[in-house]
């Protein structure tokens, strides 16, 4: 993808920069595949806030999203790439040759025109949907399953990719986009490619007016608040407010939060800082 720097021409353009969307071929979503939104922020009838730091914002409508790539054997032809306000990374409309329209999230370098296609015989192509089984070992994917049947839940978000490193028995050991090694059942499904929009977390909003544009308010440090508020609040002058923590005062660095015994403890191999978990 490509970034634009603005032209200073306003202090909200001075720092801005934002997605060229040259991959984007239409602003016009499939009218079959929207949904509306309801919105769980802002302020009750009461005028109480049901969320901190959310609310308001610009009208949008959510896009279905095929994430279990369940029509097998039909070819399906790229009919547009789209932007998607309810994630970071860029949708792909597709026709079926039985007719059928579908949103799937769009692999980097999935081009208008391009065929695809999701069975368990296909080729490891871009944007074809396979069992990992099926796949050599080293190919990149996103979309990942983690039961068979259940849809993709991993590896959706713009740029990000995990890799097929190794097949063992019934298991599939996948190299997560954080550095994790991570065991999945091999007849799980999942997209081959990269995600698009992998430059999104380069982009700047220029000024605060944009973040209110998506939804999101101000936020109020916690050292700024007083101690009935939150346990880093109070103090004479700026006080540091002691050891960073939430509002709940769980600790922001160091503290485990991931439950002791969690049974997905034994499909981990080795956690994102190299530590490596025992069997159980």
């Amino acid at each position: 993808m490509a970034l634009r720097k603005y032209k200073p021409t306003t202090a909200g353009t001075r720092w801005r920069i934002g997605n060229a969307y040259a991959e984007i071929t239409t602003n016009v979503p499939e009218k079959s595949l929207v949904e509306k939104v309801h919105h769980t922020a802002g302020r009750t009838t009461s005028g109480r806030r049901s969320m901190r730091y959310l609310g308001g914002g610009h009208k949008k409508m959510y896009r279905v999203i095929d994430f279990k790539r369940d029509k097998k054997d039909i070819p399906a032809t790229v009919k547009t790439i789209e932007y998607d306000p309810n994630r970071s990374a860029f949708i792909a409309l597709v026709n079926y040759s039985d007719g059928e329209k579908r949103y799937i999230i769009a692999p980097q370098g999935l081009q208008v025109g391009a065929t695809i296609l999701s069975g368990d015989s296909v080729a490891p192509d871009l944007g074809n949907a396979l069992q990992l089984k099926s796949m050599p070992l080293g190919t990149t994917i996103h979309n990942v399953e983690m039961q068979p049947g259940q849809g993709g839940k991993l590896v959706r978000s713009a740029g990000a990719s995990a890799q097929l490193s190794n097949k063992e028995d019934k298991y599939a050991v996948i190299k997560m986009p954080s550095g994790e090694l991570r065991k999945i059942l091999i007849n799980c499904y999942a997209t081959v490619g990269v995600v698009s929009n992998s430059d999104h977390s380069l982009q700047s909003m220029g000024k605060a007016g944009r973040n209110r544009w998506r939804g999101i308010r101000p936020r109020v440090r916690g050292v700024a608040m007083n101690p009935v508020d939150h346990p880093m609040g109070g103090g004479e002058g700026k006080a540091s407010g002691g050891h960073p923590r939430s509002r709940t005062g769980k600790y922001a660095k160091g503290q485990i939060t991931r439950m002791r015994g969690k049974g997905s403890d034994k499909m981990i191999i080795q956690r994102r800082n190299g530590k490596k978990l025992p069997n159980k």
